[in-house]
């Protein structure tokens, strides 16, 4: 935890953001994975993190914004659970930690909601994500869990969002220290990659750095021959020479906060020229987009600097033609490029997309449907990539779609290819920008230099 007066100051300025009512917060409980006491990993919610910091299942909070008191609400541990998991602090204790007096038990909760409702106040809730605490909400707010949604607070949710997008200084070092692990992990697979492994053996040192660390993984590992694929978890491959390995992991420290990074190296000592090729057409589209950041620039622009950067480069190749502005705009780059540049990063790896995409970087305005930007996000990582997927192509192929900038019969050329990404992290200042956590390899020579060649 951080010191008690750094939550105390967050909930402070949460209260300032708000009316009346009470500002409710659950934490989460632990989840069964098979059988009742087989449970996965525990992980707290991040923003009952954020404002108490209290890290063990089965707690919940009010904020009373008009008395302007704070109450934990939680169970003392029974001598069964001493006896399987060993001692705690009271929860008055842990509370105090968080510089939080009041504590009362969790049954105590659905009278002093209920209270409240009677009187006519406002409870301020956030959207829940998981069905233990929408059920929970039914029973405390009374509302079916179907409607839960519509009892959401909008001005608690864009009061979180407006604190946890601005990060202080003990939160950005919480960030480097996970990102400099996440470059640990990366340069450890870049290293011991080799024709004849499976990819789950790439998978498991990574992981295990993250464990080593004190933390986990931020994200389950991608770890993969088949980058075409964005989010792949399989790791059942055996990896063969002339091969292209993708890993998209981070680590999340002991703090919980999260790093983020992608790295496409050979399986073989060197890259094929093809792969150069279309790797360095990728690293000019990051370099682009590290570029652009900067206080006040539309998140927007960057990512259209990786797409002009990206089109530029297939262009060269004969991939795509025509007005390269045009194309752009009306969408043709991303039958390669079909996500967003990046996301928010912090006590989540998509950081508070819990709370809303719409809410975190687009301040309530509607995203845009266009295929390759639905997905777009405020971005704290930069992480374009270059994809040829077979299914992709051979559907916009036969819908005639762009081809004023698609030269279809060259790319079909190029449709087994697969898909390659490299990203970093980067936290925008008052006067520019600064990469999070250690440098990573991302060079041709800098990769080639880690796999011997």
């Amino acid at each position: 935890m951080f010191a008690a007066a750094t939550y105390t100051d967050r909930r402070h300025r949460l209260r300032q953001k708000l009316g009346s009512g009470l500002v409710l917060l659950l934490g989460n409980a632990e989840s069964s994975m098979n059988y009742a006491d087989n449970t996965f990993p525990f992980r707290q919610d991040s923003t009952f993190l954020y404002f108490f910091g209290l890290d063990q299942p089965d707690l919940a909070a009010v904020i009373d914004l008009d008395e302007g008191s704070e109450t934990i609400f939680g169970d003392e541990l029974t001598i069964d659970h001493i006896v399987w998991m060993g001692d705690l602090p009271t929860i008055a204790e842990r509370a105090q930690g968080a510089g939080v007096e009041a504590t009362r038990p969790l049954a105590e909760l659905k009278a002093v909601v209920g209270a409240a409702r009677q009187s006519g106040r406002k409870v301020h809730i956030l959207p829940p994500y998981r069905s233990q605490n929408i059920l929970f909400l039914q029973d405390l707010l009374e509302v079916p869990a179907a409607r839960i949604a519509t009892a959401v607070s909008l001005d608690l949710v864009q009061a979180v969002v407006g604190l946890r997008e601005i990060k202080s200084a003990e939160e950005v070092a919480q960030l480097d220290d996970a990102v400099c692990t996440s470059v640990d992990m990366h340069t450890a697979a870049i290293a011991m990659a080799r024709p004849g492994m499976v990819e789950a053996e790439i998978a498991a040192e990574v992981e295990r750095i993250a464990l080593a660390a004190g933390g986990r993984t931020s994200f389950p590992v991608i770890a993969t021959v088949n980058g075409a694929v964005l989010h792949n978890h399989y790791h059942g491959n055996r990896l063969r020479e002339g091969d292209l390995f993708l890993l998209d992991a981070g680590a999340e420290n002991a703090m919980h906060y999260a790093g983020d990074l992608s790295s496409t190296f050979p399986v073989g000592t060197r890259f094929t020229e093809p792969q150069k090729t279309i790797f360095e057409i990728c690293l000019t589209a990051h370099e682009a987009a590290v570029a652009a950041l900067a206080p006040g620039v539309p998140n927007l622009a960057v990512h259209f600097a990786a797409a002009r950067a990206i089109a530029e480069g297939l262009k060269d190749l004969g991939l795509m033609r025509g007005d390269l502005d045009d194309a752009v705009q009306a969408g043709a780059h991303a039958l390669f490029f079909p996500c967003g540049v990046g996301h928010m990063l912090g006590l989540d790896v998509h950081d508070m997309e819990d709370l809303g995409e719409q809410y975190v970087g687009y301040e309530g305005q509607p995203k845009s449907t266009l295929f390759g930007l639905k997905s777009l996000r405020l971005a704290l990582t930069i992480e374009p990539g270059i994809y040829f997927i077979p299914q992709l192509i051979d559907r916009w192929r036969a819908e005639n779609r762009f081809e004023d900038y698609l030269n279809y019969d060259q790319i079909d050329k190029w449709r087994d290819f697969g898909g390659l990404r490299n990203e970093e992290d980067y936290l925008i200042t008052e006067s520019g920008k600064r990469l999070l956590g250690k440098k990573k390899p991302m060079t041709v020579a800098e990769i080639e230099a880690l796999r011997g060649g």
